[in-house]
């Protein structure tokens, strides 16, 4: 069923539209400077975009600049898409799958009539080169906006256009010139022709449907698999075999006919970066192309369009060998993917020239408006795990994203936005990323820039791969053929190898933002930030940190101080990196030693871990105090799971078919299942032999990424190798037999133990009474010694009482001093009262000295009676009184109050 959405479908769409359309605006002045065309001819008023993503996108921006009105078909899963916001208008086609929704022939022709759409532009893939398609459009009198059906068919169908082009007198590889009926004829056909051969579908193109065979083995698997993807995405499983021509350069030319007879090149484009006969990276022109080569291979593109009488926008493709010699290799007859980069050399709208195109206007440019201006290079951003096999598809939702558009000659044509879901439905293109500039090496010093500033979170994608192509010294030289990747990355792709500086960086900017981290640890809430950050600069900080990196433990001290930070590593270099960033950025602009060094912050964990991409590689540093890294090396290591006896989906997609039975014995290599991805066909087979033991998933079912769940398990195949088990068997079985064995002496060894243990007990029983006892005498001793003082406290009490009454009884002593002549009397009488606690004398003062007075006569006494501090202190009570007369005469002498002094 279709549902019509209105024009106006809410302030967002109309927001997104708006952005957009003025970004698309000031993008197109500076690009499209050569896109002549009569302001006053007559136009579409609108236009079917029947595809989706960045391509509907494209097209949508220039119906916008031109000011005709968009229409998009969408499925369920693309309602919210980015390409459906931009359109005027938009129509739900079906479900997710294609063959329900962009291949859903009938719902698009449906969707056409029912919004009024004058002309559908196919854009590429899907129903972009389907004769039917087009025929039927024409039928109701709708423009097809690519080439007429005729020229399709003759294109499409890579036997016939081989034909066509013999005839036109176009260079072509030598193959068999006809379809190939089944895998037997196939190896037939590719003995005579001599491997290494290229097995692909006569219809469709992008890769899919083809595969290389270098023995007869890999030419009955390539073309079952081949017939297999070509049935899935075009319909179409007839299958043709040519020479494949090794090391060659995939170099194809732009065309643009008229229906007036008009036909030029717009120059060439090296596509030779490839992965599964799929590209990766783009550049025009060719570094390796000449003037005189060009124009020959543009030459032969136009006379084969002509051949077939073209009518708009096309591609034509050849293979160039080490000499030159180019070869036709099939013609696309609709927009390329890398339109763009052509586009930006030659200052051409191509997709404002299809739609003058197929209003009937005749082109206005020329072969001599067409040059060359400058470089372009357009690396296609996927959502592709690169480090298996170069790119296998990903899925999930954007959480972060960002287009380095801000950056000057960055053009990004994608589809996507921050939270767009990449599914398992569609092709996994984020965004084509194109940067250009005056010479090639321009061009890649933008591409670097424009990659380390890409910012994409919530999948895995191949901005890794591009960022070291781009930097690769052979591909930096024009050195590339098709065979670029395994030749430059035999092993595959394992990211950027750092080099010693490059793992200082790392190391340097992760401790900077543990540090920063720390810093921001100590900041108060409630304050101003404002005052914090100003007391802050004032202070300097120390950290002594170790960084530990790709198995290298880096030991560093880092010190804040006046707004940046040194980094001083032990036993090599200190860098000084500026503080211009802070924790919430994605890109980090760091400036280290006075040079730009550009990361991202991709994460930082809870447990020290800070992940940086650096060079398009993200790399994990874990940063420690030295007290924490020293704690650390008493902390258990997990060890890897092994997984060599199951099979998993390396990516998510849909169960083709499973060649295996439970119980069933395989042997090494064996083809297990076949999963198919992004249209794509991948064979899964087994490491090693064995049994297969379960099987979790039948033909017609989708899969997840591995993700350690069931839900990823395709095999578990006990396939624990059948010899090889049986010998590990037996060699545990020995192994057992052999403990049996010790067991016996492991017996021996304990009961000896456990004597030793009796006989320490005994040991440790008898020293234990000997302490008891010798505590026991010990308390006796301490008592007896108690007592004693005890008694001894007795005595002295008794004597301080009777010195005490003695004193209290005898008379007052009048005696004349013998030192003054003085015989004044003493004091009032005073009372001595006797207590548990020793004498307690309370006596009255008839004199009236002060307080200053008394402390001087105290210390005086002190020192000349010689006593200690109580007595002292006894004396002074005792001043004057009947106690110290007593004391006086029993020591037979006289004490004068006048002078203070014994006499």
């Amino acid at each position: 069923m279709l549902s019509l959405l209105s024009a106006h479908r809410g302030p967002a769409a109309v927001a997104m539209r708006t952005l957009c359309s003025h970004s698309a605006a000031r993008q197109a002045d500076a690009i499209y400077w050569n896109d002549k065309h009569d302001s006053n001819e007559s136009r579409f008023e609108k236009i079917l975009i029947a595809n989706r993503g960045e391509i509907a996108c494209r097209v949508i921006n220039s119906c916008k600049r031109l000011g005709i009105k968009s229409v998009a078909v969408h499925s369920e899963i693309d309602a919210s898409s980015k390409f459906v916001q931009l359109a005027d208008e938009a129509v739900c086609i079906g479900p997710a799958p294609t063959s329900k929704s962009y291949l859903n022939m009938e719902a698009i022709l449906q969707a056409v009539k029912q919004t009024g759409a004058q002309a559908v532009h196919p854009g590429y893939g899907f129903l972009s080169e389907n004769t039917v398609f087009a025929k039927r459009l024409e039928d109701l009198d709708v423009v097809f906006l690519g080439p007429n059906s005729k020229a399709i068919r003759a294109m499409g169908d890579k036997i016939e256009s081989k034909r066509i082009a013999n005839k036109a007198k176009v260079n072509c590889i030598p193959g068999f010139d006809g379809e190939v009926k089944d895998a037997d004829e196939a190896v037939k056909i590719a003995n005579e022709i001599g491997y290494p051969v290229m097995i692909k579908a006569s219809a469709g193109g992008g890769g899919k449907g083809m595969r290389i065979a270098w023995n007869d083995k890999q030419a009955r698997e390539g073309y079952r698999l081949s017939q297999e993807e070509a049935k899935s995405s075009f319909g179409d499983d007839r299958m043709l075999i040519e020479k494949f021509i090794d090391k060659p350069r995939h170099i194809e030319v732009q065309v643009l006919c008229d229906r007036h007879g008009n036909a030029l090149y717009l120059n060439e484009r090296e596509c030779s970066i490839q992965r599964r006969n799929q590209k990766v990276i783009e550049e025009a022109p060719s570094v390796y192309i000449d003037p005189d080569t060009r124009k020959a291979m543009g030459a032969q593109a136009t006379a084969l369009a002509k051949a077939v009488g073209y009518d708009s926008a096309g591609t034509v493709e050849f293979l160039v060998d080490s000499k030159k010699n180019f070869y036709f290799l099939e013609m696309n007859t609709r927009l390329q993917v890398e339109h763009p980069i052509t586009e930006c050399i030659t200052g051409v709208d191509i997709v404002h020239q299809m739609i003058r195109v197929g209003k009937g206007h005749p082109l206005l440019l020329t072969q001599k408006d067409i040059g060359v201006k400058g470089w372009a290079v357009e690396c296609r951003v996927y959502a592709e795990d690169p480090y298996k096999a170069f790119g296998l598809p990903s899925i999930g939702r954007l959480t972060t994203y960002s287009e380095p558009t801000a950056l000057e000659n960055v053009r990004c044509d994608s589809g996507i936005q921050e939270g767009s879901e990449i599914s398992i439905y569609y092709d996994p293109m984020i965004c084509k990323l194109v940067t250009y500039g005056k010479d090639r090496q321009s061009a890649l010093n933008t591409m670097v820039n424009a990659l380390d500033n890409y910012v994409i979170r919530g999948v895995t994608h191949n901005i890794p791969l591009l960022r070291d192509i781009v930097t690769e010294n052979r591909f930096v030289s024009g050195n590339i053929t098709t065979n670029y990747l395994p030749e430059v990355y035999p092993d595959g792709f394992r990211g950027k190898q750092f080099s010693d500086r490059d793992r200082l960086n790392i190391a340097a900017v992760s401790a900077v933002v543990f540090a920063k981290n720390d810093l921001r640890n100590k900041t108060y809430l409630k304050k101003d930030r404002s005052n914090i950050v100003a007391g802050e600069a004032k202070k300097s900080f120390d950290w002594d940190i170790v960084a530990s990196l790709d198995g290298k433990d880096l030991l560093c001290r880092v010190s804040y101080k006046e707004g940046g930070f040194t980094v001083a590593f032990e036993g090599s270099e200190t860098l000084q990196i500026k503080d211009n960033f802070s924790l919430a950025n994605k890109v980090i602009p760091a400036v280290i030693n006075g040079d730009s060094v550009c990361m991202q912050m991709m994460s930082r964990s809870f447990d020290e871990r800070v992940t940086l991409q650096y060079m398009g590689t993200k790399c994990t540093t874990i940063v420690r105090t030295a007290r924490a890294y020293d704690l650390s090396k008493f902390m258990p290591v997990r060890s890897d799971k092994d997984t060599s006896t199951t099979i998993k989906a390396p990516m998510p997609g849909l169960v083709k078919s499973i060649g295996v039975t439970v119980g069933q014995t395989v042997a090494e290599g064996q083809e297990i299942c076949v999963l198919e991805a992004m249209k794509m066909q991948n064979s899964l087979s087994c490491a090693i032999a064995g049994k297969v033991k379960a099987v979790h998933f039948k033909a017609g079912e989708t899969v997840n990424e591995e993700d350690g769940s069931n839900q990823s398990l395709l095999v578990a195949a006990a396939a624990v190798a059948s010899a090889g088990l049986a010998a590990i068997l037996n060699e545990m079985q020995a192994m057992r037999g052999e403990m049996r064995a010790n067991r016996a002496d492991l017996a021996a060894i304990l009961d000896e133990v456990r004597a030793d243990r009796a006989e320490n007990r005994a040991d440790l029983a008898a020293i234990l009474d000997e302490v008891r006892a010798d505590r026991a005498e010990n308390r006796a001793d301490l008592a007896a010694i108690l007592n004693e003082m005890r008694a001894m406290r007795g005595e002295i009490l008794d004597r301080i009482d009777m010195v005490a009454q003695e004193a209290q009884s005898r008379p007052r002593c009048m005696m004349p001093c013998r030192g003054c002549g003085s015989s004044s009397g003493g004091p009032a009488e005073g009372q001595v009262q006797m207590s548990a606690g020793g004498i307690t004398t309370v006596s009255e003062f008839s004199d009236g000295g002060g307080q200053r007075r008394r402390r001087r006569g105290q210390r005086r006494r002190k020192r000349r009676f010689g006593l200690g501090a109580d007595a002292a202190n006894v004396l002074s009570r005792c001043h004057r009184s009947a106690l110290f007369d007593a004391r006086c005469a029993f020591r037979r002498r006289s004490f004068c109050i006048s002078c203070c002094r014994i006499t």
